[in-house]
Parts: structure tokens; sequence; C-alpha cells
């Protein structure tokens, strides 16, 4: 799933990171991408076995156990690492931080309810959809009806013609999670404008925690507490969250906003592939063909935008 690494700066539709400015000279050449490329793949490959891992631990806490555990570790980790400043902030600065929290941890509870009834490949494909139709939208282009049309093939062929092979709770849940996704690319832009460096996201991630303790304590309770279970909720944090977040800043710094998009679109295959590794979750031909259909709708909606950059001129750093 979604990796909180978009508070540094604005949007770029389809992978919920921001845009960087480009370093002096144009875009890194090929053999100087191989570093930050590598990181941001290291990133994913994280994010999704991390997720494969919190699918393990659900008989033992339950959905919301899992994600209520995941956001307090991630939260007490990023704010001891960034110690944000709290004072000095305007209302509507924390009107922005508090929204993007509520739709952090609503993104993260309703995908993690996704897991628990459907694949995690099908389950993150699914999700990507909300990046994409915010990319069509804020597009405005007709070739984005191609990309639209190609990726509601492939939720077509995920489904069967009617998702009789996948649990519908499952797939509404997914698909809540994809809207919440581009929620969440929002509002983190707007908190990347109003807070430095990480802090934004340390509050936002403190703020989805909080939420989140009412509902895991009476889903779970005292299995919350278990040791085992505990050390097992830190480490999805560390591989969800922490440290996707941290391989991905290093790599913005080096890598084109539109190269690090393109890259994203490749979640759904890297969880099918954490599914099967780890979870023994295989997938039909006609299943894998979809998925193929929605990376490809992405990876199409991403250069169209980068397309559309270009025709209008230079570029000259942050977007608005």
């Amino acid at each position: 799933m979604s990796t909180p690494s978009a508070t540094t700066s604005s949007s770029s539709p389809a992978s919920g990171t921001d845009h960087v400015p480009v370093p002096a000279g144009g875009a890194p050449g090929r053999l100087g991408s191989l570093g930050p490329v590598g990181l941001v793949l290291a990133g994913g490959i994280s994010v999704q076995f991390g997720g494969a891992l919190a699918v393990t631990l659900m008989p033992r806490t339950g959905a919301l156990g899992v994600v209520t555990l995941r956001l307090l570790a991630a939260a007490v980790i990023l704010l001891v690492v960034c110690r944000p400043r709290l004072r000095g902030h305007s209302r509507a600065d924390w009107g922005t931080v508090v929204v993007f929290g509520i739709a952090m941890g609503a993104m993260n509870g309703l995908f993690y309810e996704s897991v628990a009834r459907i694949p995690l490949g099908p389950a993150v494909t699914l999700e990507v959809l909300g990046p994409l139709a915010l990319s069509v939208l804020a597009s405005r282009r007709a070739v984005n009806a191609v990309w639209a049309a190609l990726a509601l093939a492939g939720v077509f062929l995920l489904g069967g013609g009617g998702f009789s092979d996948l649990d519908p709770a499952g797939v509404a849940f997914a698909l809540g999670a994809g809207a919440m996704w581009a929620a969440y690319i929002v509002f983190s832009a707007r908190t990347g404008r109003r807070f430095p460096q990480a802090d934004g996201l340390a509050l936002a991630m403190a703020v989805a925690a909080l939420l989140f303790l009412p509902l895991g304590i009476v889903s779970s309770g005292a299995r919350l507490l278990d040791p085992t279970t505990v050390a097992l909720g830190s480490a999805v944090a560390v591989l969800s969250s922490v440290l996707p977040y941290t391989l991905e800043l290093l790599a913005l710094r080096r890598l084109p906003a539109s190269t690090f998009a393109i890259l994203m679109s490749l979640e759904p295959a890297i969880a099918a592939t954490a599914g099967f590794l780890i979870l023994h979750q295989s997938l039909s031909a006609t299943q894998a063909a979809a998925i193929a259909l929605v990376i490809g709708a992405s990876m199409g909606a991403v250069r169209t935008q980068v397309g559309r950059g270009r025709a209008k001129g230079p570029d000259t750093g942050r977007t608005s």
C-alpha cells in the first residue's frame, strides 16, 4: 500500500508522492539513476512485504488491532526522530494536518480490512485506482479516457465480470482505501507546504494513531499488550512506514518525481509477489492480466501528466 512519503513538496498524480525539483542539469543520467531507483524499489518491496507480515498478524489482533499497532509504533518513531515544533502554527495549519491524519488512518484501516478478506495483489490493484482517478481528473485531457478505460478493463477482469471470486466486502474496503489514498495525496501536499521537513507527517501520524487507538482497544483489548504482538506490529510499522519513507526521501533528492510515480505504479505487482511468497496467495492468469492492465493505465496517466507539464514549459521547481 501507499507510504507516507509526500510531505516534502506538492502532489504528484498516481503516486502519493510530491513533485521535487530536478537537480541542475536536468534529470540524472541512467547510471546516476540506478541508486535512487533501487531505493524506491526497495521501499516498495518493504511496504508490500510489511503488508504481507500484517496479514499474518491479523489472527492475533484483527485488522483494526494491526492498524493501531502500526500507527502507534510509526508515530512514536517519527515523533522521536523528527521532533516537530508544536508552537507557531495557525489554526489552518492544524486543520490541514488533522485532516491529513484522518485520511491516513482511514486509508490504512480500510486497506487492512480489505487484505483480511481478499489477496494482497488484487487489494493493492483496486486501491491504486484512487490515485489513478485523481491523476485522470487533474489532467483533464482526452487521452486520459484511454487510461481510465484500460483501468476499468483491468478491474472487470480482476472481478471476473462480477467479483464472484473476490469477497465483495474486501473489494469495497479496497476501493474505499483508494479513495482515501487520493485524499491522502491532496492533503499530504497541503501539509508539506505548511510544515517543514517531515514535521507534518509525524504530527499527522500521531493524529491517526490517536484516532485509531479506541477502535483497536475495542477490537483487540488486552491482545494489543502481548509482547510478541507488539514486536510484530512494530516490525510492520518499520517495514510499511518508517523504512520506505526514509528510502524514498533519499531517492527523491536525486530522482525526478515523474520517474518515482512510474515506479510506484509497480506496487500491485510487488504486492502480488509478496502475497505469493509470504502468504502463498496465487493469482490466476486472468487476475495477473488485470493487474498488468491497471499498472499500464497508471504508467500511461503519469506519462501523460509529465508530457503536459513539459508542453507548458520547463520545470522550475515545486508545484503549487
